[in-house]
Parts: structure tokens; C-alpha cells; sequence
């Protein structure tokens, strides 16, 4: 192939372009440039750089060894051995270890400041060779059969011009290509925004449990509680978009107002303070595309699709994209004839993980799924499915799907049993996914 016949004036060739300095870009560049490619990854921001999503799975960790980077990760993260439910319909808390999943080698996950994590990935990539440039924005990409041309400017203006030969977009939730291509749909079966900000002096669990997350199930929604290893603790309402539409008061005032619902979260949060005074809102948190590859491009983690974090897998799912993505680039660029095939196998691989986690994250409002988190029994095995679920345990050869398949029976069962109350959860979720338009929050924003 002659890139040079088709390379703009003062373009400079790579066989990468990646689009976001993410965990799901960060991986991919690594990856990519160890194997010997020339990879640039561009990032709009600087590191270290705010961002929300600061808990892992225990899967993750095999990610972090085959990156190298898992003993920086253990320095940075507090230890995450287990999930906690507290549930208003309950005069119990419930409390769940990934030590009881299926496969017993993977026992925690951490708890970590994104900034930091991120940070820590996007260095990694650069120690293995590929190029980094920071505050650099994507403004265009156009293809053709042999790659792409993208053009960029710098915080100061300066435009930049890259030829490649592939182009990997890990926008997160800008979304760069699937806005682009007209690809972005919203997800038709779940529709949810979010409050959230950190705070000092919260209360935790004792002992091993400190680092655990907790869930908070309130009225129109649920919280999240994420345990830092610095001594903050990070706190979010995923709610219903009618519940954030009706914010008459600064964002500030109703964060304040939506934690008083939950008693046991305002008892844990009764000598803390909020951070900085800060508040962030984000709304249209669900999101899928038509597709996730092209002949020259694909779309890894959040750039290709998101759903609610309420089982904290979107890191997890952006590294393992990149993994694979990786794996297509080297068949597109080395073995054409087999490029397609590659693809096919990547637009299967990323429908699954959303898949499989999004059958429980529609239904985890539901009063039976509910019970199940609240008394968690193994029969058949169906606990520990369900914890190598939640670890993300879901792309290896662990054999947790007839399991799967025998708890999604017996949800169905109990709530054929319940009609009344399966019915009237029903009908209350279909008024709460409703689409109600834009919402004020849907970029990041922050209130003091």
C-alpha cells in the first residue's frame, strides 16, 4: 500500500490513530505499539484529568498484569472485596464477596480516582512506544479504502494532520464516530441520569469491608457509595430523568435534598462534607450504536455503547475492547483477507458484555430481583453465577451460564407467583424510562 500518494501536505503517517487517552485508548495504544506499530494517541484533555467511574472489577486485574502496570494500580487503589445492598423494603443490609464467585482466584477488585488510574494507562502506553498528545481535539475524519485522514487542534490552536492506516475511536461518551456516522441510538429499555460528588469524614464499613461499594436503593433510583483510598468517598444518585427535570433549586441544594431520602445514606453521610462543593450532573447515561467497526475503524468501550454503572462495568469492558480491538487492527493491516471475519467476531464480542449485564441492570429496581441481591441463596449454583457476573466474569471459560439461565427462570417464576406486584413494577418502569427530551445535565457539569 502508498499512504504517501494520498497523504495531505504536512500529514504525518501512522498505522493508529486513537481517538481518547482513556483505559479503553490507553490499552489499545499500549497493546498496538508493543507489537511494534506506529501508534499516536491523541487525548482532548490533559492528565491527570477529572473523571467518574471510579470502581473495578475483579477482572480487571488480569487486565492490569498483561498491561504490566498492576502493582501501580495496588499503590493507588483501596481494596474492593464485595458489594453491599441496602434496600428501604429491608430492615437488613446484604452483603456479597466475590471470594464466593465461581472462580475463586479472582477475590477483589479496587476502588480508584480515575485521574490517577487514567493517568497511569496513559503513561504506560507512552513507555511502549506510542506517540501522546495531550490537548489535542479530533475535529475530522474522513476514510478511504487504504486508511484515514484526521485532523486535530491543539489547545493553542495549532491544527495537526495524521495519515493512518486504522483509526480506533475511544472518545468515551462523545462518541466521536458513532455521532459522525449516525450511529448513536439511545437505549430504548433503560433511560437514567446522575448526581454526584465526593466528600470527606463519611462513614465506612469496618475491616475488610471498608472498601467495599455500596448500593443505596431509594425512591427514584439507586446511590452509589465508593470508598477512596485517600479518604474521600465518591457518591452518586443514578435517577430517573423525571427526577432530575424537577430540580427547582441549585444542583447543590437538590444533591443535599435526594441524599435525605435514603435514611441509612444521610446516617453514613451525617458528619461529611462535600468536596470542593462541588456537584456533577450527567444525563442520557444510556446508549448504544448501530454497529462498532468499519473497514478501517472501530469503536472501543463508551464510544460504542453505555449502560447504567449500577455493576461499575464500563472500565472493564473498555479494556477488554481494546484487547480485542487490538487484535482486529493486526488482522486488518497484516492479514486483509481475514479482516472481515475479525470484525464480525469484534461486533459479536461487544454486544455480549452489555448484554449479559444489562438483562439484571433493567430489572435491578424490580422488588423480586431486589429480594434476590437482599437474600442471595445458591441453589444450582445461581449465587455464585451471579457473582462472576458481577466480577465480570464474563468472557473466559468459567460455566456460569446454565446457571445464569436457571436464576433468570426462577426470577420468572417468582414473579408469575406475584402478578399484582410483578405488574404494577412494570408499569412503573415503563413511566420512569420515558423519554422526557434533553435534559440540563447531559454534558458534565459542575455547580458550586
Amino acid at each position: 500500500m502508498n499512504i504517501s500518494s494520498t497523504t495531505p501536505e504536512h500529514a504525518e503517517i501512522c498505522d493508529v490513530l486513537v481517538i481518547g487517552g482513556g483505559p479503553a485508548g490507553a490499552t489499545a495504544a499500549a497493546v498496538l505499539a508493543s507489537e511494534g506499530r506506529k501508534v499516536v494517541m491523541v487525548e482532548k484533555a490533559h492528565h491527570p484529568r477529572f473523571h467518574i467511574g471510579e470502581s473495578l472489577l475483579p477482572a480487571n486485574a488480569v487486565l492490569f498484569d498483561r498491561l504490566g502496570v498492576r502493582d501501580q494500580i495496588e499503590r493507588i487503589g483501596m481494596p474492593k472485596f464485595g458489594v453491599e445492598f441496602v434496600s428501604p423494603d429491608h430492615d437488613h443490609t446484604a452483603q456479597v464477596e466475590f471470594a464466593d464467585a465461581w472462580d475463586k482466584s479472582m477475590p477483589y477488585a479496587w476502588q480508584v480516582r480515575r485521574s490517577e488510574m487514567d493517568e497511569i494507562l496513559f503513561r504506560n502506553a507512552a513507555t511502549r512506544g506510542a506517540a501522546t498528545v495531550e490537548g489535542c481535539r479530533v475535529r475530522e475524519v474522513s476514510f478511504d479504502a487504504d486508511g484515514a485522514d484526521v485532523q486535530a487542534v491543539l489547545d493553542d490552536g495549532t491544527r495537526r494532520q495524521w495519515r493512518a492506516r486504522f483509526v480506533l475511536d475511544a472518545s468515551g461518551r462523545d462518541t466521536f464516530l458513532s455521532n459522525k456516522l449516525k450511529a448513536k441510538l439511545k437505549n430504548p429499555r433503560h433511560n437514567s441520569s446522575a448526581l454526584f460528588g465526593h466528600f470527606v469524614n463519611a462513614e465506612r464499613l469496618p475491616g475488610k469491608q471498608e472498601g467495599n461499594i455500596t448500593i443505596f436503593w431509594f425512591d427514584h433510583g439507586w446511590f452509589w457509595y465508593i470508598p477512596l483510598a485517600d479518604g474521600t468517598t465518591s457518591i452518586g444518585a443514578v435517577c430517573w430523568p423525571y427526577y432530575l427535570k424537577s430540580r427547582k433549586k441549585p444542583l447543590k441544594d437538590f444533591f443535599a435534598d435526594t441524599i435525605a431520602m435514603s435514611e441509612p445514606l444521610a446516617q453514613r453521610l451525617k458528619d461529611a462534607t462535600l468536596v470542593d462543593d462541588a456537584v456533577y450532573a450527567t444525563g442520557n447515561y444510556s446508549y448504544t450504536s448501530t454497529h462498532c467497526s468499519g473497514e478501517r475503524y472501530l469503536m472501543l468501550g463508551d464510544a460504542y455503547a453505555f449502560i447504567d454503572p449500577v455493576f461499575s462495568s464500563g472500565v472493564y469492558l473498555a479494556m477488554h475492547s481494546a484487547f480485542e480491538g487490538a487484535k482486529v487492527v493486526a488482522t486488518t493491516l497484516d492479514q486483509p483477507a481475514r479482516a472481515a471475519a475479525a470484525r464480525k467476531h469484534f461486533e459479536q464480542d461487544m454486544r455480549r458484555g452489555p448484554r449479559e449485564f444489562s438483562w439484571f441492570i433493567f430489572r435491578v429496581t424490580n422488588p423480586t430481583m431486589r429480594d434476590f441481591f437482599m437474600y442471595p441463596q445458591n441453589p444450582f449454583r445461581v449465587k455464585e453465577a451471579l457473582l462472576s457476573l458481577l466480577a465480570g466474569d464474563i468472557h473466559g471459560k468459567t460455566p456460569i451460564w446454565g446457571s445464569l439461565r436457571i436464576l433468570k427462570t426462577i426470577y420468572f417464576s417468582v414473579c408469575a407467583v406475584n402478578p399484582r406486584r410483578s405488574w404494577h413494577a412494570w408499569q412503573r418502569r415503563r413511566r420512569n424510562i420515558r423519554d422526557l427530551g434533553p435534559l440540563a445535565g447531559e454534558n458534565i457539569l459542575e455547580s458550586k
